[in-house]
């Protein structure tokens, strides 16, 4: 969903309009000219219960002999290519589907591109505790109302689909779901765009795509299939988003740069900047506790190294497990980026190397066999279990009953004087620091570019080690394999010796220097890292901020006392990874991880993010181990 460039918006459209799904190279005009040969195309206006009609898209197979389910994704990135006329060359979540015989819908959602209505992000649910309002789950219930009364040949089965913002569509369309959906899949949704959503992650705001994204989003006045409606904005041209976001200053700079060029205020970003704490204006948009009243079966899908969103399918698969007992919920995480399940083949992602092809093999054994098993009545899901998550240090499938896995234990992981990492309880106290400097901050990926590459997420960071301003712990070599399936959760003592700081904790596997690729593999030619060498590799397995000022709860921001130390607890996304004999781990904790995070000024205001760059203030930051302020990273450690 989160764009970092015009050039991105509009492929980011195109992608979606497609449905993020992947034909093979070799085959993709041979589908194409597939679709137009087999089925035909209108567009209709399907009206809401309050008079708002919605642009809709509907291919159907030219043939009759059987009675077909729809598949439908709604999305706010357009439908196109417009026209009755003129065909996407892929329909549904992927290649298989086309031929498999689906009649499949798509719509530009209310207020978007040639649908009527207003467009609200990520728009609260109200209609559960407000009847008579409109949502985006009463807006689906209207289309698929209308579609199965109204589309000649359905067999009366509906089924959903969507990555990122589409996914929070289908999330948010299954609520209270119409009798005829019977099968979902959010892949990748939006859910909470405070916690762990690509807008901020625990309240620290998400810069670098954040402010590229929401160009994309600039209001229109009346419908449009029209994409030069958007203008250009500042630093269009900019090749270093790390100089750009430096020179640009604090976040109250960063939101009045978008009248450079655009010419208007960003409504959205200027939303974000005023609500600096999860106030009632980002409960309202978290969609998770909504989500009740699902009837469908349900397969949510995320990848363990989404560089946008891997917080938004682990949370909503554990919510409608929690709100929707007794629906079919299941869950699936790959080793994939942001959609990568759809649009790679799952193999590689930069120098992390996946086994084989993990995404066909999901798209074969898992997303065609759901759809069809839930729609059709065939289908052989026994593939499919509960909670599906790949090993990401195995390179194998693993099942469980529950996220997270009830057969593993969390374990203390202590930090410990002289770098060290121990299960060990240490006997000695000790104290690390460093001083973060926002002039001078921690890039997060060493390939610095205009928009942020997907595949900082497994890069290498010894780049990073080096930095005199990153505290790096290291165990010594595994005698045996560890195996970490769940959520990572740091329980730090910190201080600092201003009144507020960032603090971000990366949790890394140390590849033996001896290491080598399979024989014969090697990252693709057309890599960043084609002659990577990968002995001693260290490779990121999660990262995430977390505001100091937060320690105490998200509703309000409360600041440091200089230098006297603070407990810091948090939650990072899960992984299920194996830390394979001879490995180490490794955790990194710095204070600033830029342009990806915006920097926070390291001294307390009650909106930072109205901060200009005048209020940054370098700092000096402390981790305290051992002895009553012991610091650790709490690991869910599995048995073998």
């Amino acid at each position: 969903m989160r764009i970092r460039s015009i050039f991105l918006v509009v492929l980011v459209s195109f992608l979606s309009v497609v449905s993020f799904g992947q034909a093979p190279a070799a085959g993709q005009n041979e589908l194409a000219k597939y679709i137009t040969d087999n089925y035909t195309k209108r567009e209709v206006m399907v009206p809401m219960r309050d008079g708002v009609k919605l642009f809709t898209s509907i291919y159907e197979p030219k043939d009759k002999s059987q009675k077909y389910p729809i598949m439908m994704s709604r999305t706010p990135y357009s439908v196109a290519p417009y026209g009755p006329d003129k065909f996407k060359d892929l329909l549904g979540p992927d290649y298989q589907f086309a031929r498999e015989g689906y009649i499949f819908v798509y719509q530009d959602v209310r207020g978007r591109w040639m649908s009527e209505g207003k467009f609200v992000d990520v728009r609260p649910e109200t209609a559960q505790s407000n009847p008579g309002t409109i949502d985006e789950s009463t807006d689906t219930y209207d289309t698929i109302d209308w579609l199965v009364k109204n589309v000649d040949n359905n067999n009366g089965k509906v089924g959903t689909y969507g990555i990122s913002y589409p996914g929070f569509y289908t999330s948010a369309g299954s609520i209270n779901s119409h009798p005829a959906l019977k099968a979902c899949s959010p892949q990748a949704p939006v859910s909470d765009w405070y916690h762990g959503d690509d807008m901020h992650h625990n309240g620290a705001l998400f810069l670098a795509q954040n402010y590229w994204f929401y160009t994309f989003f600039q209001p229109f006045t009346s419908p449009t299939n029209d994409f030069g409606y958007l203008k250009r904005w500042k630093g269009r041209d900019t090749q270093d988003g790390y100089d750009y976001f430096l020179r640009l200053g604090g976040l109250k700079e960063v939101a009045d740069s978008y009248v450079d060029g655009i010419g208007v205020r960003q409504p959205y970003w200027d939303d974000m900047m005023g609500h600096p704490n999860y106030d009632q204006y980002w409960k309202d948009r978290n969609v998770l506790t909504h989500l009740n009243g699902i009837k469908c079966a349900t397969m949510t899908v995320g990848g363990l190294f989404d560089d946008e969103d891997a917080y938004g399918a682990q949370q909503t698969y554990i919510h409608i497990e929690k709100q929707d007992p007794g629906i079919f919920n299941v869950l699936v995480l790959g080793p994939w980026f942001h959609g990568g399940w759809a649009r790679s083949d799952g193999d590689w992602l930069g120098t992390a190397y996946f086994g084989g092809k993990t995404s066909e093999e999901y798209r074969v054994k898992m997303e065609l066999p759901f759809f069809n098993h839930f729609l059709k009545d065939k289908g052989d899901i026994s593939n499919i279990k509960e909670v599906n998550v790949f090993d990401t240090g195995t390179n194998q499938w693993r099942s469980f009953d529950g996220w997270e896995p009830t057969n593993g234990t969390d374990t203390a992981l202590y930090l410990t004087k002289n770098g060290g990492l121990s299960f060990t309880m240490p006997s000695e106290s000790g104290v690390d620091e460093y001083v973060s400097d926002p002039m001078h901050p921690v890039p997060y990926t060493q390939k610095i570019t205009k928009s942020y590459p997907r595949d900082f997420m497994t890069e290498d960071q010894r780049f990073a080690s080096t930095r005199p301003d990153v505290l790096t712990y290291e165990t010594e070599p595994l005698g045996e394999d560890v195996t970490v399936s769940g959520f990572i959760k740091p329980s730090l003592y910190v201080s600092s010796s201003g009144t507020d700081s960032d603090f971000v904790v990366k949790l890394i596997d140390v590849f033996p220097d001896d290491y080598k690729f399979p024989a014969g593999v090697k990252p693709p030619e057309n890599s960043a890292f084609s002659v990577f060498e990968p002995g001693g590799y260290q490779m990121l397995l999660r990262g995430e901020p977390m505001p100091a000022r937060f320690r105490n709860g998200f509703e309000k921001g409360v600041a440091l006392t200089p230098n006297q130390p603070a407990k810091l607890s948090f939650t990072m996304p899960g992984i299920n990874h194996t830390f394979k004999k001879g490995h180490r781990i490794m955790v990194q904790i710095q204070s600033t991880w830029f342009p990806l995070v915006a920097r926070n000024p390291q001294k307390f205001v009650p909106n930072y993010q109205v901060a200009t760059a005048a209020d940054f203030q370098k700092a000096t930051e402390r981790v305290y181990t051992g002895g009553k302020n012991m610091s650790a990273i709490i690991l869910p450690i599995q048995k073998h």
